[in-house]
């Protein structure tokens, strides 16, 4: 089975890396661009009977870090 972790920062956590490309793109000329906020994607090949649980343990221990980090897992068919 397939799933795919996308990981973000909280609200309210200084993204650097995500400033960095919104000043990029203002320097371009895309002054319509309001904020950049950058993650991460994970995708894992896991067998078919993993279940929810073993996957949110996987996020909390080591793909993302809760305290500055959200995550949401999305089975892909």
């Amino acid at each position: 089975m397939k799933i795919r972790v996308h990981v973000s920062l909280k609200p309210g956590v200084l993204d650097p890396q995500g400033r960095a490309v919104h000043h990029a793109l203002e320097g371009l000329g895309f002054a319509a661009v309001e904020d950049v906020r950058i993650g991460r994607l994970i995708e894992l090949d896991v067998a078919d009977d993993t279940d929810d649980a073993a996957l949110a343990d996987m996020c909390e221990k080591l793909l993302a870090n809760t305290v500055i980090e959200n995550y949401r897992i999305e089975k892909v068919d």
